[in-house]
């Protein structure tokens, strides 16, 4: 059953309200949960653990959205019919992954140790969330039997990359939840404005 366009319009937007909220209520004080994992992983990253960590962070983090655009390009140029939804999905795509970008200097938020640049929300785990909800919106539009195979993909590998921030001590844990909260709510509000929600049929936007 498709989901009425107002239902993802009102999903986008209580998302976004709650990473709003959430960044100012952290953005002075970390939350209890904040304060009792970093204190249980303290300097965990000068340790074994912490190099899988660098590791997985550094495969789960910026790189995937330009991998992932790159692709869109191939797929654009190779197939012209889906050139529309290619674009339409590079600019919820830029949009997602500049939640981090245009918000860390809003909340002003400091990293659990010293580390350079701000902290809320996470950019590794905002690059790798935004890659997978593209990833999902393209597949619902191409490839619907995928959707369900690449959303537990992409969440296994937000999942990942938020515990590589953590266990690195570079991020507070609601920096990761704020992460997934934007992407989500922005994502489906960009999805909406731009024609993609509900998904299609597999035809192109052009079509």
């Amino acid at each position: 059953m498709t989901i009425p366009l107002k239902r993802w319009l009102v999903v986008g937007l209580a998302l976004t309200a709650a990473f709003v909220v959430l960044g100012l209520s952290v953005a002075r004080q970390p939350l209890t949960l904040d304060s009792q994992v970093a204190n249980a992983l303290h300097d965990v990253y000068t340790q074994p653990l912490g190099r899988v960590a660098q590791l997985g962070s550094d495969v789960l983090g910026p790189v995937l959205p330009f991998v992932l655009g790159t692709a869109l390009l191939a797929l654009a140029l190779r197939q012209r019919r889906h050139t529309g939804l290619c674009v339409r999905l590079a600019v919820v795509l830029v949009l997602c992954r500049l939640t981090s970008v245009v918000f860390k200097p809003v909340f002003l938020r400091e990293r659990p140790r010293d580390y350079p640049d701000l902290s809320y929300p996470s950019g590794h785990v905002t690059a790798v969330a935004s890659t997978g909800f593209v990833l999902v919106l393209l597949c619902a539009w191409l490839w619907p039997r995928l959707v369900r195979r690449v959303a537990v993909v992409a969440a296994v590998a937000v999942v990942l990359s938020a515990a590589c921030r953590v266990v690195l001590g570079v991020h507070w844990v609601s920096d990761t939840i704020g992460a997934v909260l934007a992407v989500t709510g922005v994502g489906l509000l960009s999805a909406c404005a731009l024609r993609l929600l509900p998904p299609g049929d597999g035809r192109s936007l052009d079509g």
